[in-house]
């Protein structure tokens, strides 16, 4: 088990070997974000902006326009909401080649609390236009995506954790932006799933497969452009959808899926993550437990849904 942050920080050294004009920048948090693993191999190319994320999402759009490719981290908090107006305005807007790299999205930034815990991120940079939002669920797929949002002329929004997570990726793995991953096949029920709550998704599959539900689980890791072609496909084999997330159920991943599934093909949608609400100091078990983002929650969620199709 590797958190996300990890595989990030692995991820941006081994792109900084491979491209001298990637870059990397840090709003004081160099070390919580891994984004000074890149001073492993050139410290040239890592600057350290102090806290003041507006200025390090304004210098990371200076240096895009220089023909630079910036790595901006810090705590997703910080990075989509104080920074919003600059990564709107000075990066999207004239769409430069900047990726927003954030750590410690979620409730599972613990005992840091309400103040730190960012429930809101994905909403916030998916409504920006020309944005593409990546939520990586394990170590080797934060690595992967690393790389992918190298291939992306454009920004890019790259949703990162704290806790260490249950590994689902082999290092050589497919891992497309804006294309879903099946991870299992079912055809009771479609289980769309981000970040921690895709192995919560995969043992709550296990779980109704017990029950004699066979349950599809996909790890939808590009929120935006969103792979409309495979929700369509379950909407037609299974009928039903349970979304799972670590973000409020308002504007993020569940969000999008019901936005298209409501054009395309409407049938029955439940949505596991936090309820327009703040979380607290805790635990990240606790407080997942808690916030009822669990195996156990999306198992409920996967039953109703299939008694509503």
């Amino acid at each position: 088990m590797r958190a996300t942050r990890e595989g990030y920080g692995v991820g941006i050294q081994e792109v900084a070997r491979k491209n001298e004009n990637v870059v990397a920048l840090a709003a004081d948090l160099a070390g919580s974000t891994q984004a000074i693993k890149i001073a492993n191999v050139d410290p040239k190319r890592f600057f350290q902006v102090g806290i003041a994320e507006l200025n390090m999402v304004d210098l990371a759009a200076g240096m895009a326009a220089c023909g630079k490719i910036p790595f901006a981290s810090t705590f997703a908090m910080f990075g989509t909401g104080r920074a919003w107006e600059a990564f709107r305005n000075s990066v999207a807007y004239p769409k430069l080649n900047v990726k927003l790299a954030c750590t410690h999205s979620g409730l599972s930034v613990g005992e840091d609390g309400a103040s730190h815990q960012s429930l809101e991120d994905i909403a916030l940079t998916r409504v920006i236009p020309n944005v593409t939002v990546v939520v990586p669920c394990d170590f080797e797929s934060a690595r992967i995506a690393t790389h992918k949002a190298v291939e992306i002329d454009g920004p890019v929004y790259l949703r990162l954790g704290r806790p260490k997570l249950p590994d689902i990726y082999q290092p050589e793995a497919k891992y497309e932006i804006g294309k879903g991953n099946v991870l299992r096949e079912g055809v009771d029920v479609a289980i769309i799933a981000c970040g921690p709550l895709v192995s919560m998704a995969l043992d709550a599959a296990d779980m109704l497969g017990k029950e004699g539900i066979a349950a599809t689980v996909v790890d939808m890791h590009t929120i935006k452009p969103l792979d409309t072609d495979l929700l369509d496909q379950l909407a037609e084999t299974c009928g039903c959808f349970v979304t799972a997330e670590e973000h409020n159920v308002i504007g993020g991943l569940g969000s999008a899926v019901a936005e298209h599934l409501a054009q395309s093909t409407p049938c029955p949608v439940r949505m596991v993550g936090t309820k327009d609400t703040f979380g607290e100091s805790g635990k990240p078990d606790d407080l997942w437990k808690k916030y009822n983002l669990t195996p156990e929650a999306v198992r409920d969620a996967a039953r109703e849904v299939t008694e509503a199709k």
